[in-house]
């Protein structure tokens, strides 16, 4: 990728909007690192247009023979051959769909080929698209050397942007409100070069990371810890051994290691049950890294039955903590920023606080 290309690489969110504006005229291509999570803008589209129908096309999987089936038919006196098109790429539907190829760089030279039709004119054969629907693809970097490689006649049929890795605040925000482990939540906000991009570091320099010059067979993404946080989230089923050696095999040895530190302080957490039934008297953790533990978890799982004990309790915490919190209630897309902001035991924090809040969306 060039400079120019990296200094404008995008969110997931900004994305998403480009694909739905000129999804319908231009295939849009997402290029980036590997475990960042391309294919979650599908997820994102589906929330833009409900009405659609999501699309997914597995490039990596696909010879020329898998596209289209030639079907014999009669018309009169005479023969012809039709070509039934793969279900996958939902051409059959006549519905408006959201078509992701996934992988496309990675696609042998000939599907490549049958589909920039599709990608040009949004057709394959006798079978069109529907004129609402939308069409983009994901692909690695090439400088990951994973093979992703895309000639001139076919990239000049698209549109490539880059998606750059969501930071540790990012990140977390997406966490929050997806069920992550706390204790991965509270390891990312104290580690953020766990979300640093290998163009900007020597492998040496971020041992974490995957790097195409480091020989890494595990290593942290956003989406191997999420693999991490569903381990976790049953280590009581498991031993600290099995624990340590299913962590390596899923973020890589300094990941899992230094994540076991956070383990370690489990111990030092309130329940969530002492928390509601006793604000004044649950358990304050001493650990920095518990403390997050704590917030992280409360924005995760707060509800309106317990908000004001939850809010008694705050006030025991320090004054980074009461922010960590406040911020993360205040954070765009926050599932439950309703249930937090509207509570009077909120508000009253606020104004105690002198904190001016916004509850626009």
């Amino acid at each position: 990728m060039t400079t120019a290309t990296s200094m404008y690489a995008l969110n997931h969110n900004q994305i998403a909007q480009l694909i739905a504006t000129v999804g319908r005229d231009n295939c849009v291509l997402v290029q980036g690192e590997t475990g960042t999570g391309k294919t979650s803008i599908q997820k994102i589209l589906e929330v833009k247009f409900p009405n659609h129908i999501l699309v997914y096309f597995d490039g990596t999987t696909k010879d020329m023979g898998d596209l289209m089936v030639p079907m014999f038919h009669t018309i009169g006196d005479d023969g012809v051959v039709r070509y039934a098109t793969n279900e996958e790429l939902g051409l059959h539907l006549d519905k408006p769909v959201i078509v992701m190829i996934d992988e496309f760089g990675k696609c042998l030279p000939t599907v490549k080929n049958a589909l920039t039709r599709l990608i040009l004119e949004r057709q394959m054969g006798a079978k069109k698209l529907h004129e609402e629907s939308l069409l983009w693809a994901t692909t690695n970097l090439q400088a990951e050397g994973l093979g992703d490689m895309l000639p001139a006649h076919v990239r000049n049929r698209i549109t490539t942007v880059e998606m750059r890795k969501p930071d540790a605040t990012e990140w977390i925000e997406w966490g929050i409100n997806n069920d992550i482990d706390p204790m991965i939540l509270a390891w990312t906000k104290d580690t953020p070069q766990l979300f640093h991009s290998f163009k900007d570091c020597k492998p040496e320099e971020n041992p974490y990371i995957n790097h195409p010059q480091a020989q890494r067979a595990s290593f942290v993404s956003p989406r191997s810890l999420e693999k991490a946080s569903n381990i976790l989230k049953q280590r009581d089923q498991i031993d600290t051994t099995t624990l340590t050696a299913s962590l390596i095999g899923t973020i890589g040895e300094r990941g899992a290691l230094d994540l076991m530190a956070y383990v370690a302080l489990g111990d030092q957490l309130p329940s969530l049950d002492s928390i509601k039934n006793d604000p004044m008297g649950a358990k304050v953790p001493t650990a920095a890294g518990a403390v997050c533990m704590v917030v992280y978890r409360s924005l995760a799982t707060i509800e309106r039955s317990w908000i004001k004990q939850w809010m008694t309790y705050l006030n025991r915490l320090n004054k980074e903590a009461q922010g960590l919190f406040v911020n993360g209630a205040r954070a765009k897309g926050y599932s439950k920023q309703d249930v937090v902001t509207q509570s009077k035991e909120f508000q009253d924090w606020c104004l105690a606080n002198n904190f001016l809040f916004s509850a626009d969306k």
